[in-house]
């Protein structure tokens, strides 16, 4: 709706022009305009940070969280599937996945994003599981027969959300950032307009006209450093401490 023409509309007339009334912010190497690929690149951030956030929490907190309500055995296998996880680089990792498709799409990249993604999630809810599982209303709901499952569904997960949720919010910072990196290395969807995608093409021409790195990686910086503020601030807004 905001952007003014497609992000693909190539233009071999106008390479590399300065912002123009009918290009504000300029164009590309092969002519397409910058600020449409620039508002494209945006829903594509947005899309892909908020679905892998989504299926990382649900995977992480109810892995993690239920492992560490059950303890024993199953804690620890859980624990130690974490730690083997958390071991690899997790750009390797999304890269290996992607290289297995011939033509990533965005559901390949957030499949590849939520294959590490999960990881920090299940720590965080492990931690809170086992600091809520022993505290006095946990035990008053055990005494008055509850089951496990609505033990854990019903009075320790939904007060485990704190901190998951200020995780999930630093978590969508880091998802962008991962997005743009796959993208920068030509490793994105290939059919969609990347902040990554057009700050490979600015690097190229960076002495000639640093402009397209300058909106790219403005637009990446002002993005992750937004959620990263509004992490801060969920955090000192739901810290029982303060």
């Amino acid at each position: 709706m905001l952007s003014p023409r497609s992000p693909r509309a190539i233009d071999l007339a106008h390479v590399l022009e300065g912002p123009t009334a009918a290009h504000p912010l300029g164009t590309a190497d092969n002519g397409v305009d910058v600020l449409a690929v620039l508002l494209h690149g945006a829903r594509l951030a947005g899309e892909v940070s908020v679905a892998t956030v989504l299926i990382s929490l649900a995977v992480g907190a109810l892995l993690g969280g239920s492992a560490a309500f059950a303890g024993g055995r199953i804690a620890a296998v859980v624990a130690r599937v974490t730690d083997a996880a958390q071991s690899f680089p997790s750009v390797i990792v999304n890269m290996a996945v992607l290289a297995l498709v011939s033509r990533p799409g965005v559901v390949h990249l957030i499949a590849a994003l939520s294959v590490t993604g999960w990881v920090g999630y299940a720590r965080v809810a492990r931690a809170e599981v086992l600091r809520l599982r022993e505290r006095e209303f946990v035990q008053a709901a055990r005494a008055l027969g509850a089951s496990p499952a609505r033990l854990f569904f019903r009075h320790v997960l939904p007060n485990a959300t704190g901190p998951l949720v200020v995780q999930a919010t630093f978590g969508l910072g880091a998802v962008v950032l991962a997005e743009a990196s796959l993208s920068f290395l030509g490793l994105g969807p290939g059919a969609s307009a990347s902040w990554g995608s057009l700050l490979d093409q600015g690097t190229a021409h960076l002495l000639q006209t640093p402009r397209l790195a300058m909106v790219a990686g403005v637009a990446i910086t002002a993005t992750v450093l937004g959620f990263n503020l509004s992490g801060d601030w969920l955090r000192d807004r739901l810290d029982p401490r303060d």
